[in-house]
């Protein structure tokens, strides 16, 4: 469990934070990159959880994933070690195939796509496409992390985070259900 007595320590005022492990590394480390976009993008589904229009059952895997984006973060935020002192939490396989069981559960019940869709409709929906798109920026920082530390980080998150994304967009396409998708018309305004 984590316990949180203080919240400002003084100690990154140097411009260095504290990995997982306990090792000291600049702000600009890549990995801090993709934990940080990580926590973006459970900041954006908190807003899209502020909303009322989800049904409960939405609204509770949303807030699971929130809990996983914290288990990503603290993955991507301790270096992968063959002989770590303590055991570190990583995301597992099995995390990643429980979005793909969602996205093909909710995505059954939606027509199919004509066209690209645009990002808007109802306040829910439009704030899922954002979630999204934050949430394939976590993962681009996540593939730069993984690239530059090579072994050093999990490329599960990665994986994850790709998955995820798929996911948002399709909740965004249940919660415009009602009212449609708005699709893109290629040259319509030429």
């Amino acid at each position: 469990m984590v316990h949180l007595t203080r919240i400002y320590t003084k100690t990154g005022d140097d411009g260095t934070t504290s990995l997982g492990d306990m090792s000291r590394t600049s702000k600009n480390d890549p990995r801090l990159e993709a934990y940080a976009t990580v926590d973006e993008a459970n900041s954006s589904i908190g807003v899209v959880l502020s909303t009322d229009e989800l049904s409960e059952d939405v609204r509770a895997l949303l807030v699971r994933i929130q809990n996983d984006l914290f288990d990503v973060g603290a993955d991507l935020c301790t270096p992968v070690a063959d002989a770590p002192a303590f055991e570190p939490l990583r995301v597992l396989e099995s995390q990643v195939t429980y979005i793909e069981e969602k996205i093909d559960f909710y995505n059954e019940s939606l027509e199919a796509l004509r066209s690209f869709v645009l990002p808007s409709g109802t306040p829910a929906a439009a704030h899922l496409h954002v979630a999204r798109t934050v949430t394939r920026r976590a993962e681009r920082r996540t593939w730069a992390a993984i690239h530059a530390f090579g072994g050093g980080v999990n490329p599960l998150t990665a994986k994850y985070l790709n998955r995820l994304s798929d996911l948002l967009f399709v909740l965004a396409r249940v919660a415009n259900k009602e009212i449609g998708d708005q699709l893109w018309v290629p040259g319509a305004n030429r």
